[in-house]
């Protein structure tokens, strides 16, 4: 068997696996964790624990195991831990999915002795080589007009936008969740 029988085979093969390896490489986030840059888009995928960035960048921003209440309509929140990576403060200023037509960064803060959200003025600052969690209860990405229904098990991408500009996109799991059993205003969800 001479190899300069086989040539065009082998050919073809090489064409083939590099085809391969390069869709397998593209895409989005890994669910779980997601990364971006400051100044721009985050152009890799981010494996559990590891941040991804764009070719001339390193990772600025990283979401550590988003996740987003179930709903049918109506409102919801997302969580998460988000880690700044850098040696300068980052600030998150707006978040944006398809599943909701607004998304408000909300706080939560005790007025007249009871607890209530309110939208974040001028975004939330993640601190140089700190993290900022967005959990129940506390700081959360608000979604205020769900107009694709959130199931659990759901896989949701949101994009994050900084203050120079940069972006950040993640994908966060849908999960059924009581917590404090919220309600929101008559026609709000």
């Amino acid at each position: 068997m001479s190899l300069r029988n086989h040539g065009p085979l082998a050919a073809a093969g090489m064409v083939l696996v590099l085809a391969l390896t390069t869709a397998c490489g593209a895409g989005e986030p890994a669910a779980g964790t997601a990364a971006g840059t400051a100044g721009g888009t985050a152009g890799g995928t981010a494996a559990a624990g590891t941040p991804a960035a764009g070719p001339s960048q390193p990772a600025a921003l990283v979401v550590r195991d988003p996740w987003v209440k179930t709903a049918k309509s109506g409102m919801s929140a997302a969580y998460g831990t988000v880690q700044n990576t850098t040696g300068k403060d980052v600030v998150v200023v707006s978040a944006t999915s398809a599943v909701s037509a607004m998304i408000e960064l909300h706080e939560t803060t005790t007025v007249d002795g009871k607890m209530a959200m309110r939208p974040k003025a001028g975004g939330f600052v993640i601190p140089a080589g700190g993290t900022h969690e967005f959990k129940p209860g506390g700081d959360h990405f608000m979604l205020m007009d769900v107009t694709t229904e959130v199931k659990a098990g759901d896989q949701v991408a949101f994009t994050l936008t900084l203050q120079d500009g940069g972006t950040v996109r993640f994908t966060a799991l849908g999960k059924d969740f009581a917590g404090g059993n919220e309600t929101y205003m008559p026609g709000m969800g």
